[in-house]
């Protein structure tokens, strides 16, 4: 049976990510080889998917994986999964502006993240953000 869902991340190097059910449970495991006739470059967060499940010794991991048609890809496909339209415009963000939304997803991902976890792996993506330009100077 094909089940659906969306991307929640891919590495284009290392060729893998995960792809979060849409009925929930556990996160499946995603490897480039089983991307069929699609492009490793189209996969990214938020990216909708049909595959088939196997299980595996390390979990269960995706099969067949093609890309959902949008109507079939869920009740309202001109949504991100983070809500907001497809079309919408994003303001470069300040780093302090940055910071708090880098603190929330830390802790929304991985709650048992103590504070000092947190400061660290927020400081460096900021650090990153900074010298890549992708941050607002003000």
């Amino acid at each position: 049976m094909r089940s659906a869902g969306q991307v929640v991340r891919f590495d284009k190097v290392r060729g893998y990510g995960f792809i979060s059910p849409n009925g929930g449970g556990e996160d499946v495991f995603l490897h480039a080889n089983d991307l069929g006739d699609i492009e490793k470059s189209a996969m990214r967060a938020g990216v909708r998917v049909t595959f088939d499940i196997e299980a595996g010794d390390r979990g269960m991991f995706a099969t067949s994986v093609l890309l959902a048609p949008k109507s079939a890809a869920s009740p309202d496909s001109s949504q991100e999964p983070d809500g907001t339209a497809e079309d919408d415009y994003y303001d470069v963000l300040s780093a302090r502006e940055l910071r708090h939304h880098l603190t929330e997803m830390f802790l929304q991902v991985k709650p048992s993240m103590n504070a000092e976890q947190v400061l660290e792996a927020r400081e460096r993506v900021i650090e990153f953000a900074q010298k890549q330009g992708l941050l607002d100077e003000l």
